[in-house]
């Protein structure tokens, strides 16, 4: 994935100024020095942050995690010619695919169901559509036209990506598949679970999006901060995760025209490029759900996203058009 394409992750930014630090309750584990990696996963800023007694054992964890992630970046990548995914998109069918890329989709098609379709991965069409209306010298600064718009839209349906464990099958010509808002979750998920199946008890692991790991009989929490998308070096809340993960999408930092009106967040439903909100961070029990309903919320009013948020227990942050923050979770 085009790093230039990324979405703008709020809490990576906010990270650094809290130094993502366990609360002093566990001082004697804590006081184990992390051993680290920063890098960029599918375009976005990445961290590991394993607190193990032997920093050679760490070492070991963290070469099969950038081993795992780089096999997972093959299947997922559009910045890849030979992805999986891209060949997906480029044939509009694909044989023997691989499993990841087979369980992801089928995740994606829950999300779409339970989103009301606000969450569609077949958004690709979307994207070309305005990149190409952009790159038009004196391009129309209200975007592309209307028709335009709708002509693209009839390409776009997450209930027609047809899964069998031998093929996969874009039933309509001309679809085309992004993974943006879901595949940066669940890289992040493979990774803690093979820490996990490493014999790690804690961790930090960032790839794109946040999961706190911590297996021990009385675990820490992490504290995060969510960045204020006006600017970046302020926080506009903080957040205590514990064995949980917390993800952010926003169109600000991704802006598709130079105006800086339209983002590279798509509604599948209307075509449209500017969402409701500044940005949205989900705090889920894993990552590939915090990165999806992050992203769906985007297009979701309050009211919509609050029946997802009391049926499934999480809690989110919507940053306003207005500059306010709207704090939502179970008991809302």
């Amino acid at each position: 994935m085009n790093p230039t394409r990324r979405r703008f992750i709020g809490i990576a930014a906010a990270a650094s100024a809290l130094a993502l630090a366990p609360f002093p309750a566990r001082r004697a584990a804590a006081s184990i020095a992390p051993t680290t990696w920063q890098g960029v996963a599918l375009g976005a800023d990445a961290e590991l942050r394993l607190y193990h007694p032997d920093p050679q054992e760490a070492q070991r964890l963290i070469a099969q995690s950038l081993q795992e992630l780089r096999r997972l970046e093959s299947i997922f990548s559009l910045y890849r010619d030979d992805s999986a995914l891209s060949v997906l998109n480029r044939q509009g069918f694909l044989d023997n695919p691989p499993a990841d890329l087979l369980r992801l989709l089928s995740v994606s098609q829950r999300y779409g169901r339970l989103t009301g379709g606000a969450f569609d991965p077949t958004v690709q069409p979307l994207w070309k559509l305005y990149a190409a209306h952009f790159a038009q010298p004196g391009a129309d600064p209200d975007g592309p036209p209307a028709a335009a718009v709708a002509q693209a839209l009839t390409r776009v349906s997450y209930e027609d990506i047809a899964l069998d464990s031998g093929r996969i099958v874009l039933r309509r010509p001309g679809m085309g598949i992004t993974l943006n808002g879901i595949a940066q979750g669940y890289i992040t998920d493979r990774v803690t679970e093979l820490l996990k199946q490493g014999g790690l008890e804690r961790a930090l692991v960032d790839m794109g999006e946040i999961q706190g790991m911590d297996s021990r009989s009385a675990p820490a929490d992490w504290q995060v901060g969510l960045a204020d998308p006006q600017d970046p070096a302020r926080l506009l809340a903080t957040a205590r995760i514990r064995n949980q993960a917390l993800a952010t999408s926003g169109g600000y930092g991704t802006a598709i025209d130079a105006g800086g009106r339209f983002t590279h967040l798509f509604d599948p439903r209307t075509g449209r490029a500017r969402p409701l909100y500044r940005s949205v961070s989900v705090m889920a029990p894993n990552a590939t759900m915090a990165d999806a309903l992050s992203t769906a919320f985007s297009y979701m009013p309050l009211e919509a996203a609050d029946v997802v948020i009391r049926e499934h227990g999480l809690r989110a942050w919507f940053a306003l058009p207005d500059g306010g923050l709207a704090v939502r979770d179970a008991a809302s």
